[in-house]
């Protein structure tokens, strides 16, 4: 249900995909929440995927941008200000790539080419996105940014590889630049750390299935999905959360804080009785 919680804000989008794609679902709750808004994501990634049609969907201009370049995040930007009519109020980086992980290379065996590449991809870009935004003085006082991590920042995944850097370096730059930002605007900036989703960029870790499994026994209410991440992005883009910035704010249905559930208990249990017959 709507409550218009976005009327009159004007926002960008980064890394919309197809309707799997968190941000997709934050476009889409944002559009109905009253928002308008401009979509943004690299030109391969607008090749693969099918982001033309959530534009015609929410009526939103998409403009093209690799998200290392300052020149093109200079052109969103503008574009976007010129476009919507006026300074943005809120920005989601919904961006992540390891050439590592795509290429199945395990944490002993990395790439370090690629490992700088993954880190400016997934993590570099947000504080060059930040840094367009400030010079350009693109952003409303009391906007609000929100950047796409996971618990992988704070705890030891396998297969998770330098992805686990990259958020890691993710959540400082929003502490950093939150600090910046706010004494300058009174913009807050914070992280979402998600719990592991059903996304074409999840289903490229090797052993998803099992970290999705775990954590769906380990959280008493379960992994929260796509949709209700969504939901918590439009709270966080909406005045409600005026004094919430640089935090790293989990959203994984109790994951993050569970030391064992009762699940995993009676899946051990099982198990061991299993072995022992």
């Amino acid at each position: 249900m709507a409550n218009n919680l976005l009327a009159g804000k004007r926002g960008i989008i980064f890394g919309a995909l197809n309707e799997q794609s968190i941000a997709w679902k934050v476009a889409q709750r944002c559009h109905a929440e009253g928002a308008t808004f401009v979509l943004s994501n690299a030109p391969l990634a607008m090749r693969m995927g099918e982001i033309n049609k959530l534009s015609e969907e929410c009526n939103a201009p998409v403009i093209a941008a690799d998200a290392t370049s300052v020149e093109d995040l200079e052109k969103v930007f503008s574009g976007a200000v010129e476009q919507l009519g006026g300074k943005i109020d809120f920005v989601l980086h919904s961006i992540g790539m390891s050439p590592n992980i795509r290429k199945g290379k395990g944490y002993g065996e990395l790439n370090y080419e690629w490992f700088l590449k993954t880190l400016d991809i997934s993590a570099l870009s947000f504080h060059k996105m930040l840094h367009v935004a400030e010079k350009q003085d693109a952003l409303n006082e009391w906007g609000s940014v929100v950047a796409l991590s996971y618990i992988a920042a704070q705890r030891a995944f396998l297969d998770y590889t330098d992805m686990s850097q990259a958020k890691a370096v993710l959540e400082s730059i929003a502490r950093s630049y939150g600090q910046r930002l706010g004494h300058l605007k009174k913009v807050r900036v914070n992280t979402v750390s998600q719990s592991p989703t059903k996304t074409t960029a999840g289903a490229g870790i090797s052993g998803f299935n099992a970290f999705y499994e775990y954590a769906e026994r380990m959280s008493p209410l379960g992994n929260a999905p796509a949709e209700a991440c969504a939901d918590y992005c439009v709270s966080l883009f909406s005045d409600l959360t005026r004094f919430v910035t640089m935090q790293n704010l989990m959203h994984d249905g109790g994951f993050s804080t569970t030391g064992i559930s009762e699940g995993i208990v009676e899946a051990i249990t099982a198990a061991s009785a299993g072995s022992e017959a």
